[in-house]
């Protein structure tokens, strides 16, 4: 024989402050809703861009002109070495070519002034745009930074720590600035910064090596390794310049696709 189960009960209505103790308001006054959560970085305004990005990849187009004339002048500083080497192997005399070592040396230093001029220009520009498309990042999404801003700055100069930091920084605003759908895409972010990296180690054996050249050959073998130091530094503005307009455009179309935000 089955016992049948008692009725269920209703809740009973009782005094308000009773079924807010039921329900977890011991107060019984009305839950106001929570406010939002600050912003771990600060206010954020969205600012467009676009003609920042443009000016840093036209400062990186004039980068990679400035090493196409050092890789010229490279050449030119290797051949010359060449030459004098093979005179004085064979016991020749050094008089026709004291003049075009001296143009090749004029050359060589051009060529460097030519490139840190147009290097720091651009390094200038860039770190107004990071930080334009960092901020940006915040707006987008305010919670998905590891660091401060001042990082996002001065990460850039801290010996070891510009080596990898940089490269976290950029991954999250590329994270951060993905339109809805879009698949994350950061492959040519790790392709730019291993020849980010590479360029500066090549730089500097480079720049070492034609500081100790004291011969002939040593002068040519520097001039070589400055050579690459210089077509590795054309690839990295290259995809730097890839990087900047692409992260941009994603920025814009962002920007665009979502309500609207004072300051656009």
């Amino acid at each position: 024989m089955t016992v049948p189960s008692p009725p269920q009960q209703p809740a009973p209505e009782g005094p308000a402050p009773a079924r807010a103790v039921a329900q977890g308001n011991p107060s019984g006054l009305p839950l106001a809703p929570l406010p939002p959560l600050p912003p771990p970085n600060g206010p954020a305004t969205l600012r467009s861009p676009v003609g920042l990005g443009k000016a840093v990849a036209a400062l990186l187009g004039l980068v990679i002109a400035t090493d196409l004339f050092a890789v010229w002048a490279d050449y030119t500083l290797y051949g010359v070495a060449g030459d004098i080497r093979n005179a004085l192997a064979g016991g020749g005399s050094l008089d026709a070519l004291a003049q075009r070592a001296d143009r090749a040396d004029a050359l060589d230093a051009a060529a460097g002034v030519a490139q840190v001029a147009a290097l720091v220009a651009t390094a200038v520009v860039y770190l107004i745009w990071f930080m334009r498309v960092r901020v940006n990042a915040e707006v987008f999404n305010p919670f998905g930074h590891t660091y401060s801003r001042s990082w996002a700055r001065w990460g850039w100069f801290v010996p070891f720590v510009n080596l990898v930091r940089p490269r976290r920084i950029m991954g999250e605003i590329w994270d951060a600035s993905r339109p809805a759908g879009e698949p994350a895409g950061q492959r040519i972010v790790g392709v730019w910064w291993a020849f980010w990296i590479l360029r500066v180690a090549v730089d500097r054996i480079a720049s070492s090596a034609m500081n100790k050249a004291e011969t002939a050959d040593a002068t040519q073998d520097a001039a070589l390794q400055t050579l690459f130091a210089d077509a590795v530094d054309i690839v990295s503005a290259a995809l730097a310049i890839v990087v900047v307009v692409r992260l941009t455009r994603m920025q814009d179309r962002k920007a665009h696709a979502g309500p609207a935000v004072a300051g656009v």
